[in-house]
């Protein structure tokens, strides 16, 4: 009070109701609106420390595990091995995430040192990504430590360019699909392959006379049909297909980017450039048991890559 008095310019006593007590009371009322007229001594700052509520810690992020003990696959016709052991036949045990053949050494094998039970393939001819929420579903009943995907060339492999499957509907997809595998499995971690690049098998095979006549029948036609002809329109029609599949494989890796326990292999399928030797004898597009082994490999460095 002092200190305001001094400041009126007048040390005697102020009559009442005069200019003192309205700053005694906007005094106090200050001090009130700052913690002190609780009567306590403890500064106001403290005071406050103390009142503010508990925060939790951030949840840590999930560490990815490089080496997996249990392996459910995902995907299509390349992850069933078809074509690679004989004609118009699935051949599972050459498949490159879960096969048993030692020529193969398929990921899960290379993962624990050889192939055993504790492996799941659902993968399905035919599939397109429309399928894998399903196949997912199967797989996230399994718990298993991590999930392969290898899918969408037949989302590319309409009969016809406008058949192809929209680049939102895939996305979209494929989201499903990981948000029924974190309801049921949380902790299970996803290894997502790029999709081939069906151009590059196209200017493989098609130097095959087998493979052109098989490719008649109707494999990848948007891709592979009239495969002898290199006119501007045919061109034009593969390099849409090719354009679709690489716009697949930038939506499976910013979708998988979401995830903490999703991993996408970077383009690494789609950059490898398979050879003759890697192509199946009977239809020179489906990976054969080399290309299945190649997979393999390339799986196992995207898997246990730091």
């Amino acid at each position: 009070m002092r200190e305001a008095q001094g400041r009126g310019g007048t040390r005697g006593r102020r009559p009442a109701g005069g200019p003192g007590r309205g700053v005694t009371a906007v005094l106090a009322a200050a001090l009130l609106l700052a913690g002190c007229g609780t009567g306590s001594s403890a500064p106001s700052h403290s005071r406050a420390a103390t009142a503010a509520p508990h925060r939790p810690s951030p949840s840590p992020t999930p560490v990815w595990n490089p080496h997996p003990q249990s392996v459910a696959a995902l995907g299509d016709s390349i992850t069933r091995g078809f074509d690679a052991c004989s004609l118009l036949s699935d051949c599972p045990e050459v498949s490159w995430a879960t096969g048993s053949r030692a020529g193969v050494d398929s990921l899960a094998g290379r993962l624990r040192g050889s192939a055993q039970e504790g492996d799941w393939n659902f993968a399905r001819t035919g599939a397109r990504m429309a399928d894998l929420p399903g196949q997912m579903r199967q797989a996230a009943l399994q718990r298993p430590q991590l999930v392969t995907v290898l899918m969408g060339a037949n989302d590319a492999c309409a009969h016809s360019v406008d058949g192809m499957t929209s680049i939102d509907d895939f996305r979209n997809r494929f989201t499903a699909a990981m948000d029924e595998l974190r309801r049921t499995s949380p902790k299970t971690e996803v290894y997502v392959s790029s999709i081939p690049d069906l151009l590059r098998l196209w200017s493989v095979g098609r130097h095959n006379p087998l493979g052109e006549q098989i490719w008649k029948l109707g494999v990848c036609p948007s891709m592979l049909a009239d495969s002898a002809n290199t006119a501007a329109d045919a061109t034009a029609r593969r390099e849409a297909v090719r354009a679709r599949v690489m716009a697949y494989n930038s939506a499976l890796g910013e979708a998988c980017g979401r995830y903490p326990l999703c991993r996408y292999d970077g383009g690494a399928v789609f950059q490898y450039a398979f050879g003759t030797d890697e192509l199946s004898d009977w239809d020179w597009f489906h990976p054969s048991t080399k290309g299945q082994a190649e997979l393999a490999r390339l799986g196992y460095d995207g898997v246990t890559r730091s």
